[in-house]
């Protein structure tokens, strides 16, 4: 590819890892949702006008999208030996002439807003332009064999339904390019090892002493349910946060926001896992199933808006992990005590705290999180609420050691004082360990994984199943 024949590259999945009209909608569904979803229905049928609607309605940050190295890299050779670099999309103009200003190429030929360039029409164009056989032309779809087939020499990004096999067939030369996506970067977007948080679901029936292999695999298969329902809102979350990912340190390297996964594969995979949660919530009976429902909508009110109000947001996370409590009382047919609830409340909320306080010692600089309504400036008061938090958690507790229920549970009561000691011991850690930036961007799965603190909350149980009389009960069974 030596001669003056232009180079024309197609945009989305070939000189770009990801595609713009995807983009445009997620990042319109973060900034206005209810006009980006009826913008979509009212142009459903005409995608040249949807592209165009779209891209006048949210302004992309071209400089951050995900750019293919390989295809760049042929670009850039070509500009070096004087040929003309072409970007030639179905995508809307606006967004293809912004990316070929940026990226300094020669222009481009895209949709309009009445013709969807693609297939036999973005193959017209070029033939208008260059002539037969007057292009080398870069693509990575099956509906580019009819401008692959016009052009001098193919360019093809990935299996493309088998383009090379029909290409080679009709004597046409032709360059292959790896492309594709690896189905093991689709679960690491499901975050598997958030489910871990799902253990939650275990509490009501560890307070109400319902040990039973029963119980236990009815809140393991509600956990089941909670995992999938919180891997699809992960995936959401990632796709309405595609900009400010590309923004942060280390979350421009998950899956979406690198252009390692399709979006339309991640919506697919959301859509998914959510029909699965809500069909393990109707196997569970409809107080579970509520629970999930209220969760997965608060979550998406979450992702949507909520996480961008100061405050609010950590109020969100309490009550998101507070919920998991409910659901396992709802999964595992136990109550689930009012003073539980408000105890654990409290904790959720110094987690909340503890996991802006570890993003903001981590932030390279002192501007707001991107996304975030918090600044470096806010640690102080981040750090207030999270020990008043502790303080109403431990408050709580000695409140319910004095209750009724506590009285019947716990006969050797003074044992809850004890155990007052470790529980204030792991809060303070976590708030201090946190404010130093010394642990995971989620608090729960760093609790989960901290041997210190794991030893605490291990000592907290052992005196409450103590002050319980469950020892006893089990050394007896055990003959000792």
């Amino acid at each position: 590819m030596s001669d003056a024949k232009p180079l024309v590259l197609d945009v989305d999945g070939t000189f770009l890892r990801t595609d713009l009209l995807y983009e445009t909608f997620w990042a319109g569904l973060g900034r206005a949702p209810l006009r980006t979803l009826a913008t979509v229905l009212g142009k459903l049928g005409n995608r040249a006008a949807l592209k165009a609607a779209l891209a006048r309605m949210v302004p992309l940050r071209l400089d951050l999208l995900p750019v293919n190295p390989q295809v760049m890299q042929i670009a850039r050779a070509a500009q070096e030996e004087g040929q003309e670099v072409i970007l030639a999309s179905a995508s809307d103009t606006r967004l293809v002439q912004g990316l070929a200003d940026y990226h300094g190429f020669d222009g481009s030929l895209a949709s309009d807003g009445q013709i969807n360039l693609k297939g036999p029409q973005k193959a017209a164009a070029l033939t208008d332009a260059f002539g037969k056989g007057g292009f080398y032309y870069a693509g990575d779809h099956r509906s580019d064999l009819a401008v692959w087939e016009q052009g001098a020499h193919a360019i093809v990004v990935g299996r493309a339904g088998g383009a090379v096999r029909r290409l080679q067939a009709q004597g046409m030369a032709s360059t292959e390019l790896a492309g594709g996506w690896r189905f093991r970067d689709l679960i690491r977007a499901m975050r598997p090892h958030q489910w871990v948080k799902n253990v939650l679901l275990i509490l009501p029936m560890i307070a109400a002493h319902a040990f039973g292999l029963d119980t236990l695999g009815l809140v393991a298969l509600g956990m089941v349910g909670f995992s999938a329902a919180a891997s699809s809102i992960y995936i959401v979350n990632d796709l309405l946060d595609l900009e400010a990912d590309r923004l942060h340190a280390t979350k421009k390297a998950r899956p979406f926001a690198s252009g390692a996964v399709p979006i339309r594969a991640g919506m697919l995979a959301a859509l998914l896992l959510g029909l699965g949660a809500v069909g393990i919530g109707i196997l569970l009976g409809p107080g579970y199933l509520a629970v999930l429902v209220g969760y997965m909508l608060l979550s998406l009110a979450y992702s949507l808006r909520l996480k961008r109000l100061r405050w609010i947001d950590i109020a969100t996370l309490a009550s998101l992990y507070t919920l998991r409590v409910v659901a396992g009382a709802a999964a595992g047919g136990v109550d689930a005590s009012v003073f539980m609830l408000i105890f654990v409340f409290p904790i959720f909320v110094t987690l909340g705290c503890v996991k802006r306080l570890t993003e903001l010692s981590l932030a390279s600089g002192d501007d707001r999180l991107p996304g975030r309504g918090y600044g470096r400036a806010d640690r102080g008061d981040l750090l207030n609420m999270s020990a008043l938090g502790m303080i109403g958690a431990l408050v709580i507790f000695l409140a319910y050691s004095f209750s009724p229920q506590a009285a019947i549970l716990y006969p050797t009561r003074w044992l809850l004082w004890v155990a007052l000691l470790p529980i204030a011991a792991w809060l303070w850690r976590m708030i201090r360990l946190g404010y130093h930036g010394k642990q995971d961007y989620d608090p729960i799965v760093f609790a989960l994984t901290d041997k210190r603190g794991i030893g605490l909350l291990l000592i907290t149980l052992s005196l409450m199943f103590y002050a319980a009389g469950l020892w006893t009960v089990w050394l007896a069974a055990l003959g000792l």
